[in-house]
């Protein structure tokens, strides 16, 4: 997979009414051959403007997240399900999901992780492909085609306060991504012969073994 040629593709993508209003499109942040992606709903607005995914407020505290269990962004991937930012950060149109797709798809195809985390109810629906919403989602560990998911809140929800099973936000977070600590330094479970090469991101038949999003 020429994940380069795809990329060139989607910053100059015109495919939905998106393109129309963006500054730019906000491709990936971080290692794409990472273990772990991380994937939020959407650009906002300072996203928009800088080209990267999840900065501000909202990026700060996912940084600080990621270091609590000893990674920083250049040992996570972190991207969005939508490349660019919708109209006043509003719900993205099924169209809009539609004609991005193909980008996650080659995204998480290319990478083959071990953890997907998904932030937020828009990204945990969408990756899950449930209508339980991330308070129901949370707390438990999704296993599809050789990724483990693990679903939390948005950064931006816990931002705002509140509190979930008697805990603050972020605490309920921090609890999630210990899982995901967990998850990364459990003994892996050989899915092929031991006598057959290991494949990883790049391998020509990678795409086709994970498949994650056809």
């Amino acid at each position: 997979m020429d994940i380069d040629a795809i990329r060139r593709e989607a910053l100059t993508c015109t495919k939905c009414r998106l393109a129309e209003g963006r500054t730019q499109v906000v491709w990936a942040d971080g290692n794409l051959q990472s273990d772990v992606c991380v994937i939020g709903e959407a650009p906002g607005f300072n996203e928009d403007k800088e080209g990267v995914p999840f900065v501000g407020a909202a990026g700060q505290l996912l940084d600080r997240l990621l270091a609590e269990i000893d990674l920083d962004r250049s040992q996570a991937a972190i991207v969005n399900v939508i490349k660019c930012r919708p109209p006043g950060n509003r719900d993205p149109q099924p169209d809009e999901i539609a004609a991005c797709r193909p980008y996650l798809s080659a995204q998480l195809n290319y990478m083959r992780p071990l953890v997907i985390v998904t932030l937020g109810n828009f990204a945990t629906k969408f990756i899950l492909e449930t209508t339980a919403g991330i308070t129901r989602a949370r707390g438990q560990v999704y296993e599809r085609k050789g990724a483990s998911i693990v679903p939390t809140f948005h950064p931006a929800a816990a931002l705002r306060g509140g509190r979930f099973g008697g805990i603050s936000t972020i605490d309920a977070m921090r609890g999630d991504f210990a899982t995901v600590r967990r998850l990364l330094d459990a003994p892996a479970v050989p899915a092929e012969p031991e006598h057959a090469p290991a494949r990883r991101a790049g391998d020509e038949d990678g795409a086709e073994q994970l498949d994650l999003f056809p």
